[in-house]
């Protein structure tokens, strides 16, 4: 019965991250990629079954939505198993990137940011002192107004995800770990130490994402006067990759990537570990950290999909 229970709430996760209408067939296909392998007859009985609970929504023959019942229901269901939900959804979209930074060319990862039109010119602002003070993990982000997720009056904003590095080891023959996500303490352009540290595989939403959201950053006084805290995730790799890792990085380094920040057996003040090398990179979440600072509305997407690199790089 709980294995049931899970295929439902999978099946509204998988709703709840697509904005538009979901057919069986698709479902089934994504069902699969996280291990529910299921018929498109066996997805449309547990869609009938969430339709009469009043979590799901047919629009036509063009598929299911989620009703406000169905997304309060997806928010609240087995905290438990929910429970690692996002680094299993980033080590998805690490698996799907396919960027090669030997030719710049290939897919990287992104988040996707939305703001009311009229904002714009602030956001841009703040998102150019981050590129400034080089504490985004990409130097450059791009502005899409022609997207179906964009509300009308609105505007999109793309910067990518350091879950692309993940991707980029991986096809290297890397084998990395998402360790933590914390708050970095900067003074005077110098990183000193993490105030805080939140491991990935045992919170249900990203750990930056609640520091922003608890006013717990500082991004904005870093990138104006170099002291501040800023948003930072700790990779884990082996020690004995690091040539490897090095060839990597100054190659990521050549297309516009910044990190990392530093990088060691033993790095501030985490414990040591001879056989494990951390890589510490600032977040590309510190776009959006220093937005929301300066009191500037904006909803974000994280790992909102994969994207081909030459876009992020086309001239706003």
């Amino acid at each position: 019965m709980i294995r049931t229970e899970r295929k439902y709430i999978e099946i509204l996760r998988i709703l709840k991250e697509h904005q538009d209408p979901i057919g069986a067939k698709r479902l089934s296909e994504l069902m699969a990629e996280r291990g529910f392998i299921l018929s498109d007859r066996a997805v449309q009985y547990y869609l009938s079954y969430l339709d009469t609970m009043g979590f799901t929504e047919k629009i036509g023959n063009q598929g299911r939505i989620l009703t406000r019942a169905g997304l309060d229901e997806t928010d609240n269901a087995l905290v438990d198993d929910r429970i690692g939900f996002i680094i299993s959804k980033l080590e998805r979209l690490a698996y799907r990137s396919t960027f090669d930074p030997a030719t710049s060319t290939g897919e990287v990862a992104y988040n996707l940011s939305i703001v009311p039109l009229e904002s714009m010119e602030k956001v841009k602002t703040a998102f150019d002192e981050v590129v400034q003070a080089r504490c985004g993990f990409f130097n450059s982000y791009r502005i899409i107004e022609r997207d179906p997720r964009i509300p009308s009056g609105s505007v999109g904003f793309i910067t990518i995800c350091s879950i692309s590095m993940d991707g980029v080891f991986q096809r290297n023959g890397i084998p990395v770990k998402m360790a933590y996500g914390g708050r970095l303490e900067i003074e005077q352009g110098t990183p000193k130490r993490f105030k805080d540290l939140i491991g990935y595989r045992g919170t249900t939403i990203d750990p930056l994402e609640l520091f922003i959201s608890s006013g717990l950053t500082s991004i904005s006084g870093y990138a104006r006067s170099k002291s501040g805290i800023a948003l930072a995730n700790v990779r884990e790799v082996p020690y004995s990759a690091k040539n490897q890792v090095e060839k990597t990085i100054s190659l990521m380094n050549e297309c516009g990537f910044v990190f990392p920040v530093i990088m060691g057996t033993q790095v501030f003040n985490l414990p040591a570990n001879p056989f494990r090398l951390s890589i510490v990179a600032f977040s590309g979440l510190n776009y959006i950290g220093n937005t929301v600072e300066q009191g500037i509305e904006i909803t974000t997407e994280i790992g909102a999909g994969t994207i081909q690199f030459a876009k992020v790089m086309e001239i706003n």
